[in-house]
């Protein structure tokens, strides 16, 4: 008599969605490997929810106790992203015994948010506070399934491997209900909560370049321009030689152009008036002129984009075009320009040595912060030695609508 041939293993439906749970197999009479998964699943769960049950009657208790003081709402925010470690420990247990497929939560976005505003984004974390939930919740449901699964082992053998389907089918369901990763509205919110805060960050910091600039070159040379032109009045008024009053206000007229210039230069620097008159193509192509390298542009694009988009392409390219004057070592350049469906995108180019990261200074991570703050991404290939890629792309908008 022949062997009956092993059954094939099971295998994903073709068609079936990206992290759709695996088929089970039917519970049987006879204990198969998935129906033993499923017994330590249930008998694990009074130690598991007991643990998390104490640690969540802990962190819940305590920061409620100290929200008044000052460290009650850190220690809160603290043991919320513990409560997320709890999940991703419970959502793996749960793939591996009960063939759960769930992705993780996206992390929360505390890198680009500050002190106070990343522990308001952990205090409202709707997955550290559905965790928190799902542990409160767990405890009489760990020591009813404990007992009865423990009792059956025993008693009800024969029909065990049933029983512990259908009380893994409300583990099933409770891990899918709470420790899902939040859906894309709530995702969005908290990447835009951070994203608000870049952009006020952004234009504070904006705004002390402006003030400096102003106090330390314009407003400057102002002051010993009328000093200087106070001081011919004087002169005339005392009979003084005419040769000396000239050199005087010759010297006066100097500082002028020279304050003149500096605020073109700061003018520029602010919202350049080629960009407002002209557009991006002949904006890019004067920030080019002023690189060291030459500077190839190519701009096809069929009409402007809003003002603002326009802004934030014309200092991403100024930014980088004086990165490879400063950095690169290159010996040519390029930037191009066009629009792909509903995007802008920017490509800047050198023969530099390359090397260039986000991490290698705050200009490059400036930048990608400011562009993420508006849905765009900003992309660096630059492998050693050459040559650098980096790659701008923001969401289009048509020069009439407002951003």
């Amino acid at each position: 008599m022949t062997a009956p041939a092993p059954a094939p293993a099971l295998a994903p439906q073709r068609g079936a969605a990206p992290g759709a749970d695996a088929p089970l197999p039917p519970p049987r009479l006879a204990y198969d490997a998935q129906t033993w998964k499923e017994i330590a699943h249930l008998l694990a769960n009074l130690p598991l929810s007991l643990a998390g049950f104490v640690y969540v009657m802990t962190v819940t208790f305590t920061g409620a106790m100290l929200s008044l003081t000052v460290i009650g709402l850190p220690l809160l925010a603290l043991g919320l992203m513990g409560a997320r470690l709890l999940g991703r420990a419970e959502r793996a247990r749960a793939r591996a015994l009960l063939g759960v497929r769930i992705e993780e939560p996206s992390p929360l976005p505390l890198r680009r948010a500050g002190g106070l505003q990343g522990m308001w984004l952990v205090l409202k974390d709707p997955v550290g506070w559905r965790t928190i939930l799902y542990d409160l919740i767990r405890l009489p449901w760990g020591i009813l399934t404990f007992t009865v699964t423990l009792t059956s082992l025993f008693v009800l053998w024969p029909v065990l491997p049933f029983l512990a389907r259908g009380l893994t089918n409300a583990d099933r369901a409770m891990v899918r209900a709470l420790l899902s990763p939040s859906d894309e509205l709530e995702r969005r919110i908290a990447e835009l909560e951070s994203d608000r805060g870049v952009v006020v960050d952004t234009a504070a910091a904006d705004l002390r370049r402006i003030e400096r600039d102003l106090h330390d070159g314009a407003q400057a040379r102002l002051v010993n321009l009328a000093m200087g032109l106070g001081l011919a009045k004087e002169k005339l008024l005392e009979g003084q030689a005419d040769d000396q009053v000239a050199a005087m206000v010759d010297e006066a007229h100097g500082e002028v152009k020279l304050a003149l210039q500096e605020l073109r230069d700061l003018a520029r620097g602010i919202h350049p008036a080629v960009l407002t008159d002209r557009g991006l193509d002949a904006a890019l192509s004067s920030v080019a002129s002023r690189c060291t390298v030459p500077v190839k542009v190519t701009a096809d694009l069929p009409s402007r984009p809003a003002a603002a988009i326009e802004g934030i392409a014309y200092f991403t390219v100024s930014e980088l075009l004086q990165n490879i004057s400063k950095h690169s070592g290159a010996r040519q350049a390029s930037v191009e320009v066009w629009r792909s469906d509903d995007r802008l995108l920017v490509q800047v180019w050198d023969d530099g040595h390359g090397g260039a990261s986000l991490d290698a200074g705050s200009g490059m991570r400036g930048l990608a912060e400011r562009l993420d703050a508006v849905d765009g991404l900003f992309v660096v290939d630059s492998p050693p030695g050459g040559p650098t890629t980096v790659t701008a792309e923001l969401p289009w908008r048509d020069r009439t609508e407002q951003f």
